[in-house]
């Protein structure tokens, strides 16, 4: 029989009443054997997400010594779910529990991370199938990063005995044996490794759309749905602001060519989007799969003669940046220019002053140039280079929408174009962009 691990996201998991559409959808296919959930999500626009009440909770005990104002939300909302489930269990204990553990870890991830613990407690008894903890199964190195090596295997043998199971999203062990948590969303990430654990022939990732679009339906009305993406194409549009799915969620299933498909729970009947390994990629016929943007970037324009011949002229750049943990998006460069394209959000509190004052002293530029408030949309597809015009198709659409391109980049692997613009015009440039090769 084959193995689908199926992940639900906060929306699928938000009430009781929605719980039950997830486990329905679950017993509706055999194959669905492994469950992955997230924290309860906001079940209307002004509602509070669990996860974000628990950070609270997390700075009342250090500020107070106790949670009691706060997690008593977190009580009224699992409650109210066991209810709607109609689930006979003693919710009342385990919230207790939790509660005293919060108070006496006085630990961020812990905190985090019980959204995530009482909603696969919860499933796994309305499911009536084992709840599988992911301390002590899912593991980070001292650095920080996952230890796949160790994971895949711990859970394989965890999991090797359970016909089903649910497993809780989010969080692992550090090298301490503490809870440590992913970046948010990162029940996603869990639910890969789950997938890569038992050797799964599908990664099922549930959420509250009905997969990829073409581009932001924010920007653009009705825009098309990509039906499937190769996983070289979600990364670039995931990376570049598409945010169904956690960038780094392919790197477990990645390698061992799982296929990952994105479904709505809300309409299960809908296609969704196939994501698979470039050798399992069937080329649509579309030139461009999708556009994706992301705004507040900055971009230093170093200008130098004779660059080029300048041995070491990178590697300084990059240490300067490393001195002030700096990370880089980009670096356009030409014989005597080059430019930096860096996340604003990192050069805050006069981080960028000091970046600029190492420049001007290690590197001895003739000149350096800001811009601020920089856009970076990302045109995505296989197509792409093997279509004669795209390039010229693209900037034309951008000249006559009346949008200044202020940098272009575009990878190896003809897979991708990157320009920038003003914030101001990002909207304007992915319509542009969209109309051009979609319309």
């Amino acid at each position: 029989m084959s193995i689908k691990v199926c992940k639900f996201g906060g929306t699928s998991m938000a009430d009781g009443n929605i719980i039950k559409r997830v486990a329905d959808i679950i017993n509706s296919d055999e194959e669905r054997r492994y469950i992955v959930v997230s924290a309860p999500g906001k079940r209307f626009g002004a509602d509070i997400k669990v996860t974000d009440t628990l950070y609270k909770c997390y700075y009342e005990v250090l500020s107070t010594g106790k949670c009691s104002e706060n997690f008593a939300k977190i009580r009224d909302r699992f409650r109210g779910i066991v209810a709607e489930l109609g689930l006979n269990m003693d919710i009342e204990s385990l919230l207790d529990e939790t509660e005293e553990k919060i108070i006496a870890e006085k630990s961020a991830d812990f905190t985090a991370s019980r959204g995530e613990y009482l909603s696969g407690r919860v499933m796994a008894a309305y499911l009536s199938i084992p709840f599988v903890d992911a301390l002590g199964n899912i593991f980070f190195k001292a650095d920080g990063t996952l230890d796949g090596k160790k994971s895949y295997k711990t859970l394989a043998e965890t999991l090797s005995d359970k016909k089903r199971a649910v497993v809780a999203g989010f969080y692992g062990t550090d090298f301490t044996g503490k809870v440590k948590t992913f970046s948010r969303g990162g029940s996603d990430i869990s639910g890969a490794i789950v997938a890569r654990s038992v050797g799964a022939d599908v990664y099922e990732n549930w959420t509250d759309v009905s997969g990829f679009l073409a581009c932001d339906p924010r920007i653009v009305e009705n825009p098309k749905p990509i039906t499937v993406l190769s996983y070289k194409e979600l990364r670039e549009l995931s990376y570049s602001g598409a945010a169904v799915l956690h960038s780094e969620s392919i790197f477990p299933v990645k390698s061992v060519n799982i296929p990952i498909h994105i479904k709505n729970t809300f309409r299960p009947e809908d296609e969704g989007t196939m994501i698979v390994p470039i050798t399992q990629y069937k080329y649509t016929g579309n030139v461009v799969t999708g556009i994706a943007g992301k705004k507040d970037f900055t971009v230093i324009l170093i200008e130098k003669s004779m660059m080029n011949n300048e041995v070491g002229f990178f590697r300084k750049l990059l240490a300067i940046l490393e001195n002030y943990d700096v990370s880089f998006e980009h670096i356009p460069s030409g014989i005597d220019t080059m430019s930096i394209v860096l996340d604003s959000a990192l050069l805050s509190h006069g981080v960028l002053d000091k970046v600029l004052c190492d420049i001007e002293m290690q590197l001895n530029p003739d000149h350096i140039r800001i811009y601020n408030d920089i856009a970076l949309i990302a045109t995505v597809g296989h197509g792409m280079s093997s279509s004669i015009g795209t390039s010229g198709r693209l900037f034309k659409a951008l000249s006559d929408a009346n949008v200044n391109v202020r940098m272009i980049d575009q990878g190896s692997s003809e897979l991708n174009i990157i320009v920038a613009v003003n914030n101001s015009d990002c909207n304007k440039a992915i319509k542009a962009i969209y109309d051009e090769f979609f319309k």
